[in-house]
């Protein structure tokens, strides 16, 4: 896989992917701190969580050429979520190192196709730009719009890889996974 260095703008009909800035985390904490966003994300946090979470988000740009990227609108440039990419690395996970496509967008952008967009550009970049062989998705079974975007993106199933994560409870485990691959993204 290759990195990208520098600055990420990607932009798509509706939609501009981009790098953290100043003030962003404030976004962040407004619009996805709420107990319907963190519904399956360990539920609402404190401003200090997501100040930790976003300073984390741009290190990875930094260091690894891509995140989990803001998204905003591009009519008005409200800040819907995120979406982008990390290298997976949650606690016991069975593919620790792959690629990991992720989004989380504030509940008034749900249902307005934003999330697919996102992640549709979101998968372009890590097939063209960083050429990765393989890209999966995680989240837990009763997380039905969750896994119903990974399979609307051309994603499968992969319970051979299912694992339990020991930050989450019974009532989530196990994490369920979903991947793509080049050949059929391309395909």
């Amino acid at each position: 896989m290759e990195r990208t260095p520098g600055a990420v703008a990607i932009e798509t009909e509706r939609l501009v992917l981009r790098n953290w800035r100043e003030g962003d985390a404030d976004a962040f904490h407004i619009h996805c701190n709420t107990e319907a966003v963190m519904r399956w994300l360990g539920g609402v946090q404190s401003r200090a969580f997501y100040d930790e979470v976003a300073a984390r988000l741009a290190r990875w740009q930094e260091d690894r050429g891509f995140t989990f990227w803001v998204v905003e609108r591009r009519e008005d440039g409200a800040f819907l979520g995120f979406c982008g990419l990390k290298i997976a690395d949650g606690a016991g996970s069975s593919v620790t190192g792959e690629v990991e496509a992720g989004w989380r967008f504030r509940e008034d952008a749900w249902g307005q196709g934003y999330a697919k967009e996102a992640a549709t550009a979101t998968l372009s970049f890590a097939f063209d730009t960083l050429h990765a062989e393989r890209v999966v998705a995680i989240t837990f079974q009763k997380n039905e719009a969750s896994w119903g975007l990974m399979k609307r993106l051309g994603m499968r199933r992969r319970a051979d890889l299912d694992y339990d994560d020991p930050r989450f409870g019974p009532d989530l485990n196990p994490t369920i996974i979903y991947e793509i691959g080049r050949n059929e993204w391309t395909a």
